[in-house]
């Protein structure tokens, strides 16, 4: 039987633009009441909250934080807990990286590495830990979707440490969805080269040779990647999978 969305409470993370933005809107048109995380970007994500508000009547809240460090992500999930009355379903979709040559084993140092470590794989499982409780207790569980990348199933992207630790974060929600019981469904989506305010930063050169190396001579869709979270959110049969929304790129691989 299909999870209802309606009157559930939902943590977004990075979710003031992008990806996570649209992905809080969705799940608010679901009736859901939405908790909106940002690190930086206050103006926007109190914008988004007032848009989201007035225009789907739900409760909306924003909670700056860092979700790459573990104090943060623990006062995130409270904090959405206390304000909202409860958690349902945690968008884990924060993550860090910088464009450079992939190939170039001098273009990332260790403070890069380690930050890409802690924002890709630390932070969601910080994040996980922090809502288990809470997603056990409830009567229908709880729902965790995690964001990974097609860069975690392939040897290309933004850098080398950045597919690295996207490959980690994806099995740690392989891991999670095995290990933590039947209280609490595990899911990633893997998004392609989206051309959100990040993605725009790819040289056009770049997002051209993507488009020409998928089956489908496109970029995956930001709207069609944010239906994605609301339908494994919805699906109570799915857990430990890898959604790939990327116009096939990874077929080539």
């Amino acid at each position: 039987m299909p999870y209802s969305l309606q009157n559930r409470n939902v943590l977004v993370t990075a979710g003031s633009r992008g990806l996570g933005a649209l992905v809080a809107q969705k799940f608010a048109a679901e009736g859901s009441n939405i908790a909106i995380n940002y690190f930086s970007s206050k103006d926007a994500a109190e914008n988004l909250a007032s848009e989201i508000q007035t225009t789907y009547k739900v409760k909306v809240i924003v909670i700056q934080g860092d979700a790459s460090i573990q104090e943060d992500c623990q006062r995130i999930v409270q904090t959405t807990i206390e304000q909202l009355g409860g958690l349902d379903i945690l968008v884990s979709n924060a993550g860090w990286t910088k464009i450079v040559p992939f190939a170039d084993l001098d273009a990332m140092l260790e403070e890069d590495w380690d930050k890409c470590w802690s924002n890709n794989v630390k932070g969601h499982l910080w994040l996980f830990k922090a809502a288990l409780s809470t997603f056990r207790a409830n009567a229908e569980g709880g729902v965790f979707l995690l964001t990974s990348s097609a860069a975690a199933k392939s040897a290309s992207g933004s850098s080398l440490p950045y597919s690295v630790t996207k490959a980690a974060g994806l099995h740690l929600a392989k891991c999670l969805a095995q290990t933590q019981g039947n209280k609490v469904r595990v899911n990633a989506v893997l998004p392609g080269l989206l051309l959100t305010e990040w993605g725009l930063r790819f040289p056009q050169e770049k997002i051209e040779m993507y488009k020409n190396k998928t089956p489908l001579n496109t970029l995956p869709e930001v709207e069609d990647t944010a239906d994605a979270y609301i339908s494994l959110a919805k699906n109570s049969s799915q857990t430990g999978q890898a959604v790939q929304i990327d116009s096939g790129f990874v077929v080539n691989y």
